[in-house]
């Protein structure tokens, strides 16, 4: 009797089993496995290299996702922090998902605390040129920015401590014949309105800016600008989206804020960076390492190292090399070369390169 209900009860859970097994069947090897690109760049100079990406839009304005998914994006490619910088005075979708200027920040915020995320309070000045387009960071209440006079909107960003940085000052929609400084972004400048220029932008690439930031004691930055899906517009599988490097003491808005004041930042695009001289040093040295192999006839020769994310294209007289990015190369150094190399994608104004020495000791 017993083995007869133990065989009931085992037949009635099978078939139990069967029946689920019908009606819903999981298949988890079909989704994505979520998980967070790590870029490699060298904390330099006692400080955290920190990825961030300060212009970006949202159904908020005339982008064409939600702001969770820039969040949610972010996190995935790897980045420390990001600002939603929709239009403030160009919203088409407003009489669709209502909101204010604020809202794209509200949204976001509680999905970049999950994601760990540093999420700042941001939005784009929108005018024809001259000014242009300028990004207002760090402010508590974009709605004041909204302003009829753009001065009045730079008043305000001011008021609120924002940081102001000019975007794509090459865009060809409001410069189409140059990339020029008018002697409005004078005034601007001298007022203390604006503190650093978008060096590149989307997929442009702005030489003559960044010899402004050298000149002018301005932050250079690299952002994405993006409005549609990052891993649909940008080659993700060979580059890491547009990005400023920033130098700060720690994890956190706060040192964000403090080192883009001090102008602590490196413009990161394909596979180039620029800015200043000393911050490029820094970089380049606390990736590449050279180890003396042997001698030949023609030389001693070398293995060069690079352990982070960006590739070097070194050049002289005798040599013309790229130390890949994450990788190793060989070298030979003839004994009468002079010590010298161009860094032919590290950029410390519009035609100079940053010179570096390599350790040639056995």
């Amino acid at each position: 009797m017993k083995t007869r209900i133990l065989f009931l009860i085992v037949m009635f859970t099978g078939l139990y089993t069967i029946a689920q097994n019908v009606n819903n069947i999981q298949m988890p090897e079909l989704l994505n496995i979520q998980k967070r690109e790590i870029i490699r760049v060298p904390d330099i100079l006692g400080y955290q290299t920190l990825k961030c990406d300060f212009h970006m839009h949202t159904v908020f304005s005339d982008g064409i996702v939600w702001p969770t998914v820039r969040v949610d994006e972010a996190y995935n490619e790897g980045l420390d922090a990001i600002a939603i910088t929709d239009h403030i005075e160009n919203n088409p979708s407003k009489p669709h998902v209502g909101g204010d200027d604020n809202s794209a920040y509200e949204i976001a915020l509680p999905r970049a605390k999950q994601k760990n995320i540093i999420l700042i309070h941001a939005g784009e000045i929108t005018r024809s040129m001259v000014p242009g387009h300028f990004n207002a960071l760090f402010v508590s209440n974009t709605n004041a920015l909204d302003t009829p006079d753009f001065m009045d909107a730079f008043k305000a960003a001011r008021e609120q401590g924002a940081y102001v940085i000019w975007n794509h000052p090459g865009w060809k929609a409001q410069q189409p014949d140059t990339c020029k400084w008018w002697d409005l972004h004078t005034d601007l400048y001298n007022k203390g309105l604006f503190h650093a220029i978008e060096v590149f932008n989307e997929k442009e690439w702005y030489p003559i800016a960044l010899d402004w930031c050298i000149d002018k004691d301005l932050a250079p930055v690299s952002t994405s600008d993006i409005h549609g899906i990052t891993s649909e517009f940008y080659n993700l599988d060979t580059y890491h989206r547009p990005m400023t490097l920033v130098l700060a003491k720690d994890r956190s808005e706060e040192a964000v804020r403090e080192a883009l004041y001090a102008n602590r930042t490196i413009a990161w695009f394909g596979n180039n960076l620029a800015g200043k001289a000393e911050y490029l040093d820094a970089f380049f040295k606390a990736s590449v390492t050279t180890e003396y192999l042997d001698e030949t006839k023609k030389g001693k020769r070398y293995i060069v190292k690079n352990t982070s994310d960006v590739p070097f294209e070194l050049f002289s007289d005798a040599i013309n090399v790229t130390v890949p990015a994450n990788g190793e190369t060989m070298i030979t150094v003839p004994d009468k070369l002079k010590n010298e190399f161009s860094i032919k994608n590290l950029h410390t104004k519009s035609a100079e390169y940053l010179i570096v020495s390599l350790n040639f000791n056995k």
